[in-house]
């Protein structure tokens, strides 16, 4: 009994050791456990970070697909990629289409619906980092036109002013005289084709 009872006293500092060590190796098995993890979303991270980077780069804007869209919108000038505006935007354009830009572009309720939801859905600020920091405007303001905004007006600040009105560009609305990739999403400069000559200032 008296020697069952020294083994008792003489075992707290060993289990002690032992919890100690349980606990250790608990933190590092959980510590493993999260590299993966922690790995997966840096590597999401890094993709984001880096299709965001090559689209900047590259000059591209990501444009869904929408039979309807393209139809409509396209018989009568490019089909706005919807990442080119903001939601608010969008919503106030496709309801006002029967004043669209001095033209009445009005459409059947479920056509106008069809491409509204498009545009809505795929608008900038619902898009990737690029495409939000192209939406980034003024919470009071609802841009109408593309080239009102200063993402715009930067790409396009070394452009002469009599480029825009030249016969073959016509006005600052029509990406696809100098973009050829345009309705792809391609607005990439060094791409880019002005018609008479560059129009750069000096």
């Amino acid at each position: 009994m008296q020697a069952s009872q020294g083994i008792r006293r003489g075992n707290p500092p060993a289990m002690r050791k032992a919890r100690v060590l349980a606990r250790a190796a608990a933190i590092i098995l959980a510590a493993a456990a999260a590299v993966p993890s922690l790995a997966g979303e840096h590597g999401e991270r890094h993709h984001e970070h880096h299709e965001d980077a090559y689209r900047e780069g590259h000059g591209l804007v990501a444009v869904a697909s929408n039979k309807t869209w393209a139809a409509e919108c396209g018989a009568c000038h490019v089909a706005y990629a919807p990442g080119l505006l903001p939601e608010r935007s969008w919503r106030a354009i496709m309801d006002g289409l029967e004043r669209h830009f001095g033209e009445n572009a009005g459409l059947d309720p479920a056509t106008r619906k069809t491409i509204a939801d498009f545009l809505v859905a795929n608008a900038a600020d619902r898009g990737d980092a690029r495409s939000r920091r192209r939406a980034a405007v003024p919470s009071t303001a609802t841009p109408l036109r593309i080239t009102e905004l200063d993402w715009f007006q930067r790409e396009h600040d070394e452009i002469r002013p009599d480029v825009w009105r030249r016969k073959e560009v016509g006005s600052r609305a029509n990406c696809g005289a100098c973009h050829p990739g345009a309705e792809g999403g391609r607005f990439n400069e060094h791409d880019a084709v002005v018609p008479g000559g560059t129009g750069r200032r000096g």
